[in-house]
């Protein structure tokens, strides 16, 4: 009966972490499991809406795009352009935010001071349209975009890194640590960082669901990934001017966006519940 109540309780994180595992998967046999060329196209199988449509084909399940190029092909290779990105951004900024977030809370004084001010700069400037400024002068490209969202990313993981470390640099273990001679270093990444570790896991997780509509929103403006490599955002794009006659194009990679970032936040949702004292 307890273990029924456990995983009742905790049931979004059962259904966010299925839909995650099931989507990183599809990444990575999306060659195996795409059922036909996602870059080539056929003329005369332009606009074929999905198989249960008139006109519709088995051959294309969810029909066709502009160019008669299978739509299921492309977003299934496209759902590896948006977890590479949405992965390495995440561990880019969290390196950083947790890096500067340490130090800043570990030594204080005037860089705790640079640090947080830099980091209120960096808050106080709405995130997409600094993502887009910065990729209107570095360009499109896979890795362009990574850094882009990496580097406009940090401040919040700074933020809680440097308040919880601020909590636990007055812990006991902490002042043992000093006594017996070891390093701030040492200190920081032994010992601070394991017991902080669970409030940033949580917000990495919030943030991957983040960087996922960051990718699409870039790649739908056109400052994103190239045209030419198969993303959610650019299928998005794609269909916009027939949004009235071939709905699909749009409408498809939309809803692969809304159920990944759906189980994605219930997974945070239900990591918090596990990781966070309070909440037991």
């Amino acid at each position: 009966m307890k273990e029924i109540r456990y995983k009742t309780r905790h049931i979004s994180l059962w259904i966010g972490l299925a839909i995650v595992l099931g989507v990183v998967a599809v990444a990575l046999f999306a060659p195996v499991l795409a059922p036909q060329d996602p870059q080539s196209g056929n003329l005369v199988m332009r606009f074929r809406p999905p198989f249960w449509q008139e006109r519709g084909t088995i051959a294309h399940l969810l029909g066709t795009d502009s160019l008669g190029r299978d739509l299921l092909s492309r977003m299934i290779i496209g759902t590896r352009i948006s977890l590479i990105v949405g992965f390495a951004a995440v561990a880019l900024q969290g390196f950083l935010g947790c890096l500067l977030g340490l130090i800043a809370g570990y030594w204080g004084k005037w860089l705790d001071s640079l640090l947080m001010r830099l980091a209120d700069i960096q808050l106080s400037i709405p995130f997409l349209i600094l993502a887009l400024a910065i990729c209107a002068v570095l360009g499109s490209g896979v890795v362009n975009i990574i850094i882009v969202l990496g580097v406009t990313g940090w401040a919040t993981y700074a933020r809680i890194a440097r308040a919880t470390t601020l909590q636990q640099k007055e812990m006991t273990y902490v002042y043992a640590a000093r006594a017996i001679g070891q390093k701030p270093f040492k200190i920081l990444f032994k010992h601070i960082l394991p017991n902080i570790a669970s409030s940033l896991i949580i917000t990495a997780t919030f943030q991957l669901a983040r960087m996922i509509i960051a990718e699409a929103s870039l790649s739908f403006l056109g400052l994103g990934i190239p045209p030419q490599i198969p993303t959610w955002g650019g299928l998005i794009a794609s269909g916009r001017d027939y949004l009235t006659t071939a709905w699909w194009i749009s409408a498809f990679p939309g809803i692969a966006i809304m159920i990944v970032v759906l189980g994605v936040n219930l997974l945070g949702n239900g990591l918090r519940d596990v990781l966070d004292p309070r909440g037991k």
